[in-house]
């Protein structure tokens, strides 16, 4: 179990690494950068149908790091999310041995 933990762990940093160094050049530029193109590229008098709440309240666009500061917390909110009922799966997991074990004493 701890080599298959290990070799996934060195094949995702692979996969993250290899293109930095095989294509050392490139522009590896975000999803919303590429389907912006394709819209322009499709319909070039596409109008978007909605705008961003907080750009609309403020009547401008938000800077940069205010950007990536709610991206960092949306992120967290998910991981902690995520991280609660993974905990909640492996406390289950310990109560209902304990539950057996107590049963089978009780059996006895």
């Amino acid at each position: 179990m701890k080599k298959k933990v290990i070799l996934g762990i060195v094949l995702i940093c692979l996969i993250a690494l290899i293109p930095l160094f095989a294509l050392p050049d490139a522009e590896f530029g975000g999803s919303d950068d590429a389907g912006s193109q394709v819209v322009e590229e499709v319909d070039s008098s596409y109008e978007p149908w909605a705008a961003p709440v907080l750009e609309t309240l403020l009547g401008r666009e938000l800077p940069g790091e205010v950007e990536s500061l709610f991206f960092c917390i949306q992120t967290g909110i998910g991981v902690g999310i995520i991280a609660f009922i993974m905990g909640r799966f492996v406390e289950r997991k310990k109560w209902m041995k304990q539950e057996e074990g107590t049963a089978r004493d009780s059996d006895r």
